[in-house]
């Protein structure tokens, strides 16, 4: 009954900050691979082609993407490269994928999440075009953005031309925060001197990381984005007319994309972070937390936007979706996260306070995992300053002048 009433708060919540709510009426938006198969087939037709995607290439509502052109007879898809989860979203995070074939059309997949990241020549020796059709979250440590930075590598290497197909970004494209991710902690939660929330779409993405300084070796690929119609930066991903599908197991509901950049940090802790539960990142805690002492101290740090709640939980194993969580089959005493004006709430501010205060109040039981945070959060120092009980307001303010700086750059990529 508790889960039922809070998906109910969920649908309640997410109708009445939609566009009805800011009296914004918006017309559909149409995505990047639907402006291909209305008006640019053209610039595919007769090649052949290879698709960077999964399960979140939906066209018209309806169809996938790669679905949609293998019924064609003037397009030929000879090859499928699928991100974290799979081709068709249906593993667990974490989770090796191996390569094979695509259960629906046949067409021979290669993974990139695993020992391989990048397409290799042997892979793409056939291929005219690369495609890249995935949806982003709008988060740096989110791993389909490495895939795009990868693809567009390889293209360049390989010299063949890839077009990106722009999705929103479900969190909008205005809101820009976080520590700018130093060199030394590059990986594949972190392969670009970004922010934690980017704002960006993966279009606008596409055309930042088409850089030599940042490619290397001089490169620079044959890069066209295909844009969306209709979208606005002001958009959350409930304005765009769009049927919401899960980008990956554990983000549900664009709820759950709105907390995710500042609570995916507690995947660096010994904190759960939900996983195991029906509400991942809503939902958070651990055997020993206090709930009403932490909430207690988070209303002293001026949290805007939400509502917090004692919420006891028992995080499971939940096939496909989370792979032995932590806490596993233990009783945590949680939090629950309500998003009452999701204009005012910034994730990445929230989950700095949050960090203090697990700190403050639980200073012998909370922990971090150092690398695992460190690379989450892209720089050192933010775990450094907790630790050293630093306020949240003056960490936050560290990080403000490259985040400036950033912006600035940043501009001259926006597509919209």
């Amino acid at each position: 009954m508790r889960v039922i009433k809070y998906f109910l708060s969920i649908l309640i919540l997410t109708f009445s900050t939609s566009v009805f709510a800011q009296n914004i009426i918006a017309k559909r938006v149409w995505v990047g691979a639907e402006v291909l198969v209305k008006d640019s087939l053209e610039l595919i037709q007769g090649k052949r082609i290879g698709i960077v995607t999964n399960h979140s290439s939906i066209v018209f509502n309806k169809m996938l993407l790669v679905d949609t052109l293998a019924k064609r007879n003037d397009v030929k898809v000879i090859a499928l490269f699928g991100p974290e989860h799979g081709i068709r979203g249906d593993n667990a995070d974490g989770a090796k994928i191996v390569n094979g074939k695509d259960s629906v059309t046949g067409i021979p997949v290669y993974s990139l999440y695993g020992e391989i990241n990048k397409p290799t020549k042997e892979m793409l020796k056939d291929v005219d075009i690369l495609l890249f059709d995935i949806q982003d979250v709008g988060a740096r440590f989110y791993t389909y953005i490495s895939t795009l930075f990868y693809a567009i590598q390889a293209a360049a290497e390989n010299n063949i031309p890839i077009i990106v197909l722009d999705r929103p970004n479900p969190i909008g494209g205005l809101n820009v925060n976080g520590p700018i991710l130093k060199p030394k902690l590059k990986s594949f939660v972190g392969i670009a001197p970004i922010p934690i929330m980017h704002g960006m779409t993966i279009g606008e993405l596409a055309e930042y990381f088409n850089n030599p300084e940042l490619l290397g070796n001089n490169l620079k690929a044959n890069l066209s984005v295909i844009k969306m119609k209709n979208w606005d930066r002001k958009f959350y991903y409930d304005r765009c007319k769009l049927n919401w599908v899960k980008p990956s197991p554990n983000i549900s509901y664009i709820l759950t994309a709105i907390v995710y950049p500042g609570m995916c940090l507690l995947e660096g802790t010994n904190i759960s972070e939900g996983r195991g539960t029906e509400f991942p990142f809503l939902l958070f805690g651990a055997p020993f937390l206090d709930s009403k002492k932490v909430i207690s101290e988070l209303k002293k740090q001026n949290v805007a936007g939400i509502e917090l709640n004692p919420e006891t939980f028992i995080p499971k194993e939940i096939p496909g979706v989370a792979s032995n969580p932590k806490y596993k089959g233990e009783t945590c005493q949680g939090i629950k996260i309500s998003i009452r004006d999701r204009y005012k709430f910034d994730p990445v501010n929230f989950a700095i306070k949050l960090l203090y205060v697990l700190n403050k109040v639980h200073s012998k039981d909370f922990k971090f995992k150092d690398s695992r945070f460190d690379k989450l959060a892209g720089d050192a120092k933010l775990r450094e300053m907790i630790l050293e009980g630093k306020n949240p307001d003056s960490i936050i303010q560290s990080w403000q002048k490259e985040l400036d700086d950033f912006i600035q750059i940043r501009n001259k990529y926006l597509l919209y």
